[in-house]
């Protein structure tokens, strides 16, 4: 739909790209006291978001060691014009700086039957393309992984602070997916399933 209308604007000479926002004043800045406890409980903001449901997918890149990737659902799509996406990593990530140095990436979304496959790229430590199939995407040349019902393959475009994380943007060079069936993978309350349409 957001296609559709953005085809709209152009076709009646309607600007597509909205004026610049001007900037919010900056909040004032202080070091928060040993004795002031944080606003939420890490636990119970864990728990509580795990009720939102997401898909899966594993990132990849490919650097001079080698093959580099890891399982990944905070990841979403970010704006049509340009094509960008993003995805957030934690600043503890032995696997981003890998991804970093390589500056490229390709997003491979998982489907319902490839959990096994998400657990291997969720660990630390293993070898985590031992007997996976995977050829290079046709840009960056980042691990595509077989059977993916769909992927992405980006260059970075920039890297933002977000707390303990990262929040990194790509921009799309090149994408596809399955023409039919290739049924989601997702995550909800620390376990994997997957997606049942309505009638």
């Amino acid at each position: 739909m957001a296609e559709t209308a953005v085809r709209y604007l152009r076709s009646v000479g309607a600007a597509t790209v909205a004026e610049p926002v001007p900037a919010h004043p900056r909040p004032e800045l202080r070091a928060v006291r040993a004795d002031e406890r944080p606003p939420v409980d890490s636990g119970e903001f864990r728990r509580v978001l795990g009720h939102f449901a997401s898909g899966v997918t594993v990132i990849t890149a490919r650097d001079a060691d080698g093959p580099a990737g890891f399982a990944c659902q905070s990841f979403a799509s970010l704006s049509l014009d340009p094509p960008l996406i993003a995805f957030m990593v934690a600043r503890t990530s032995t696997t981003w700086p890998r991804i970093a140095r390589a500056g490229a990436f390709c997003v491979n979304v998982l489907g319902a039957d490839q959990g096994e496959l998400c657990r291997g790229f969720a660990v630390s430590g293993a070898d985590k393309f031992a007997g996976v199939g995977h050829g290079p995407a046709p840009v960056s040349g980042a691990p595509l992984l077989t059977g993916v019902p769909a992927w992405l393959d980006c260059t970075i475009h920039a890297v933002h602070t977000g707390g303990d994380h990262l929040i990194v943007v790509g921009r799309v060079d090149a994408l596809d997916a399955v023409a039919e069936g290739g049924e989601p993978l997702l995550f909800h309350r620390g376990t994997f399933g997957g997606f049942r349409p309505g009638p």
